[in-house]
């Protein structure tokens, strides 16, 4: 096994002439790195933890655990209809099982290849982090911009706008089920979805000044609704009915329980969005050159709650209520 610092500069050091353009002054190898934002534009930052075999299974493709690491929190930014442009990787190994595989180094080459590449494919630089011996776990700080005054919240949804999804739902929750199935080809729709999803940056930056509040799911439909209904102070009635479906999931697991995965499944990373009536034939546009569609499935009103769903049947990703959703 290589030593830290080794295994850091073979597989994660940014070379410098790439931290010369991308607005780092001072870039990995150092106590901190030195960013420098565009002048107008307020700083979007979050975090995101991805732990073996809660978050990814332990055989899963060392080049999609890489991937879904940074997608997953790239996510964060898309909601927000931030520009991603670097980010900080802590990254937590097991050393015995590193020390006693073979492929170890393969593994590393993998992985960094699966984060590298989706880092090349949103302008992102790896700026910086950590790495430790442990359980395999990777925590990702992302870093965008957005011009001031101009991100999308959770707060700003009104009684009368519109509730819209881009894409389709559910894939996330049948990828994982097709894969505790025995499913390995990553080329399967829905395993591309759960293991590869692809965060809607484009897209939040597209919605930006047409949504008036916004998120991304990633616990499940209703539990992310709940998140923009508290911070709204409204109330949705829901037509399930309209929700999208990812594709191949009716076929996988039938009409009621494709419904269900949708609802309450997560790991869609698909933006949650509220738009006023008038607006939503505007953002549908703006999304037609990405390919994404944007569907209306509810509309926000007065009472508080969710009508239109038994609701309580329901329950999105809880980390310390026993794996439950």
């Amino acid at each position: 096994m290589l030593a830290e610092f080794e295994l850091i500069r073979r597989y994660f050091m940014l070379p410098q002439e790439a931290q010369a353009t991308d607005g780092v002054a001072l870039g990995n190898g150092d106590d901190a790195t030195l960013l420098v934002p565009k002048a107008g534009h307020q700083l979007a930052v979050s975090v995101d933890t991805s732990v073996i075999d809660v978050h990814f299974p332990c055989d899963a493709p060392a080049y999609a655990v890489g991937h879904r690491a940074l997608a997953v929190a790239l996510s964060d930014l898309a909601a927000m209809g931030a520009t991603s442009r670097w980010c900080l990787m802590a990254l937590t190994l097991d050393q015995r099982a590193f020390t006693e595989h073979a492929a170890a180094e393969q593994w590393l080459a993998d992985y960094a290849k699966g984060f590298h590449n989706l880092c090349q494919q949103h302008a992102t630089a790896l700026v910086g982090g950590d790495v430790t011996s442990g359980a395999l776990t990777i925590g990702v700080t992302v870093m965008g911009e957005v011009p001031a005054g101009e991100a999308m919240t959770r707060a700003g949804a009104k009684p009368g706008d519109v509730v819209a999804v881009t894409g389709a739902l559910g894939g996330g929750a049948g990828g994982l089920s097709h894969w505790q199935q025995g499913g390995r080809d990553v080329s399967h729709p829905l395993l591309r979805r759960y293991l590869l999803p692809e965060p809607r940056l484009a897209a939040g930056t597209a919605l930006r000044g047409i949504a008036t509040a916004a998120m991304d799911i990633s616990d499940g439909l209703l539990a992310d609704l709940a998140h923009l209904r508290t911070a709204s102070q409204v109330g949705v009635v829901l037509d399930v009915e309209a929700i999208p479906l990812a594709e191949g999931l009716v076929e996988q697991c039938g009409l009621d329980a494709a419904r269900q995965a949708a609802l309450s499944g997560g790991d869609d990373y698909e933006l949650l969005v509220t738009l006023a009536p008038g607006d939503v034939a505007r953002a549908q546009a703006s999304l037609a050159h990405l390919g994404l569609p944007l569907t209306v499935i509810g509309q926000c009103c007065e009472a508080l709650g969710v009508s239109g769903i038994a609701a309580t049947d329901y329950a999105g990703w809880q980390h310390f209520s026993g794996g439950e959703r």
